[in-house]
């Protein structure tokens, strides 16, 4: 901001008033800064001229503000922008499948679960383990030895037992021996979206089926 109550002359206050005459703005324009600072120049005491620095400090201090202002436009334009632009991929998503953490996957009567198991190295044993809502392990599933990255997998919807899981939800985790120890490693489910919403945030949230609600920067790959 400019100062415009402290070293002025005469005519370079009235130069103010005329400014900001009929006016309530206590801020100047680019406009009324370059006059304001023409005036300073004409009227001030060729005795005590104006020293550069304060004329180069008066000068970055508008264009600071000024180029905040510029900026702060141009990034609100370029967030509504990517908005509109992810809500309308998103939209074209409703009916597909995507893979994400969700940890969770809807097992449909005669269908199966799919989904990625992520490797950050090399395993010499990789197993997907499948709990129903008791948090019994009713299926499991031997990949055997896996190069590092991502690991397709399928369950068909039989236990162990050799009988057909009941539809529903279904918790799916996996574990891979690493360096001569089994830890656990991010599983990617693959589930259908039902329809896309707009959140109170901004963000998009979309309805897979049977799960619920999921951001979609969660999402990892399209299907």
């Amino acid at each position: 901001m400019i100062d415009t109550q402290n070293g002025l002359s005469g005519a370079e206050f009235r130069t103010v008033q005329d400014l900001n005459a009929g006016s309530s703005r206590k801020e100047l324009g680019q406009e009324q800064f370059l006059e304001l600072m023409t005036a300073q120049l004409q009227n001030q005491d060729p005795f005590k001229p104006m020293e550069s620095g304060d004329f180069l400090s008066q000068i970055a201090q508008f264009s600071t503000v000024e180029g905040i202002g510029d900026l702060n436009d141009a990034f609100a334009g370029l967030s509504q922008s990517l908005v509109s632009n992810q809500a309308l991929q998103a939209t074209n998503l409703v009916g597909r499948e995507i893979l994400a953490p969700t940890g969770v996957a809807a097992l449909s009567q005669g269908g199966n679960i799919r989904g990625n198991v992520e490797l950050p190295a090399a395993s010499g044993e990789v197993v997907v383990n499948v709990y129903d809502q008791a948090g019994q392990v009713i299926r499991r599933l031997e990949l055997g030895s896996q190069a590092a990255g991502p690991v397709a997998f399928q369950w068909d919807g039989l236990k162990n037992d050799g009988q057909f899981a009941s539809p529903g939800n279904y918790f799916i985790s996996a574990e891979a021996s690493i360096d001569g120890r089994f830890e656990s490693v991010e599983t990617l489910l693959a589930s259908e979206v039902r329809s896309v919403t707009l959140s109170n945030s901004g963000g998009l949230l979309l309805d897979l089926d049977g799960i619920g609600s999921l951001d979609f920067s969660e999402v990892r790959q399209i299907l």
